[in-house]
């Protein structure tokens, strides 16, 4: 078990007039390899869930471990999690500061003390793995396009080698096919890499196709753990917490009420157009 969170809560300006909870009785564990969604609007706790994994918060109580070891004791190691635990932001601008996205994506690895060669062959691999043209290597990363400076930190992160990939809305700000590219990859990445992944998002649609669960929060606390087909069928009660579930759920759910032979529980869209064909006899 690489993630555990044990009953962790965490106060925003704790001792203060200002005080106020963001995360509450969380306890969650993540295993090895698995492709994660975690979910939330505004404010639910998402953004704050994902800084205690790697170390960037400390619980106000409660507890994280990464493989068996409590990440808040004093002689943890926390440069090594972040190496191990790598995290994606949502503005990319965020994370690239180097002349070119070559530099840039040498920087974690170097910073792991490794040789020049290893360092640069971390970068190549890296580059190349998120799809990015070779044209662009020595070009600064502000002269990239929304999509491409996505690939440049994921980049920068992979060349870390890391044990778990955590990516904040990286769809965000994207069209239609700069997110779909951006899914694509990351699916890819995990497929490959055999990571774990935990990709943060306030739409089910971006994360219907590609998750194996789904982790719901709101106002602090875990709403709903589950497999996709369990969480959107509480899609009702997603619409409470201003959330939604995918289109495709709602045009199940139409479909069946309507009279149509179809599993009103189908999540994607390859499900869906499976019970549509076969309720018309053609599959």
């Amino acid at each position: 078990m690489s993630l555990i969170l044990d009953h962790v809560n965490y106060i925003y300006d704790e001792d203060t007039a200002m005080a106020h909870p963001a995360l509450i009785d969380v306890s969650l564990q993540i295993p090895d390899g698995q492709f994660i969604g975690l979910i939330g609007h505004t404010g639910s706790g998402k953004s704050t869930l994902i800084q205690h994994l790697n170390g960037l918060e400390t619980p106000t109580s409660g507890a994280v471990f990464f493989n068996g070891k409590d990440i808040s004791d004093p002689d943890f190691d926390k440069k090594e999690l972040r190496s191990k635990v790598g995290l994606v932001f949502q503005y990319p601008e965020h994370q690239l500061f180097e002349t070119d996205c070559f530099k840039d994506v040498c920087f974690g690895p170097k910073n792991l003390g490794l040789p020049q060669k290893e360092v640069e062959l971390r970068a190549y691999e890296a580059l190349k793995m998120v799809g990015f043209d070779d044209e662009y290597f020595y070009q600064s990363p502000f002269e990239l396009s929304g999509g491409q400076k996505r690939r440049v930190a994921i980049a920068g992160v992979i060349a870390m080698k890391p044990d778990v990939l955590i990516l904040d809305e990286p769809t965000a700000g994207l069209d239609p096919k700069g997110r779909e590219d951006i899914l694509g990859l990351i699916k890819r990445l995990h497929e490959e890499m055999g990571i774990t992944v935990i990709l943060v998002s306030h739409s089910m649609d971006d994360v219907a196709d590609y998750v194996e669960r789904i982790i719901v929060m709101n106002k602090g606390r875990v709403a709903f753990d589950d497999v996709p087909v369990n969480v959107f069928a509480h899609y009702k009660e997603l619409e409470e917490i201003g959330l939604a579930a995918p289109q495709v759920t709602y045009v199940m759910q139409e479909l069946a009420k309507a009279g149509f032979n179809v599993d009103a529980k189908a999540t994607t869209m390859e499900q869906a157009k499976n019970q549509i064909l076969k309720a018309f006899g053609r599959c």
